[in-house]
């Protein structure tokens, strides 16, 4: 029987699609968010009085959170920027890999139509020793997994 070795988290790869980011523009220390839930409501059935039907409704999905040492004449900064403060939007699809020792994506998942939501600076700090953070936060109609 062959060891199975689960994949390291800190290998993965954030692609734009349709904005032309470098190597370095799309460099994250972390992505979350990740997530969707099924949602429910109740329907009471006329006559029947011991319960309430529970039925499936639509599903809901959180925001996608990235955070990386902020970076000097980013292409992607430049969409933040039109969305947020011109209110240009051009919503991209994103996809999130997660690779192997050999950079192949093990799994991967893709985010449709997704804008920014939120751009945050993390807090400067003059006794920490820490390089400076911008998080962005992503919202997009869906995700599904690709592999």
């Amino acid at each position: 029987m062959a060891l199975y070795y689960p994949p390291v988290a800190f290998h993965f790869r954030v692609d734009f699609l349709g904005l032309s980011t470098g190597d370095l523009d799309a460099s994250f220390q972390k992505v979350s968010g990740i997530n969707s839930q099924l949602g429910s409501f109740e329907h009471q059935e006329g006559g029947e009085n011991r319960f309430k039907h529970r039925l499936p409704d639509v599903p809901s999905f959180g925001n996608l959170v990235m955070e990386r040492g902020v970076f000097k004449d980013s292409e992607l900064i430049s969409w933040f920027r039109d969305s947020l403060e011109t209110f240009l939007f051009n919503p991209l699809d994103i996809i999130v890999s997660l690779l192997d020792e050999e950079h192949n994506p093990l799994e991967s998942w893709q985010f449709y139509q997704a804008y920014p939501v939120k751009w945050e600076i993390g807090s400067f700090d003059a006794k920490a020793n820490e390089i400076a953070i911008e998080t962005i936060e992503l919202s997009y109609q869906y995700f599904n997994r690709l592999n």
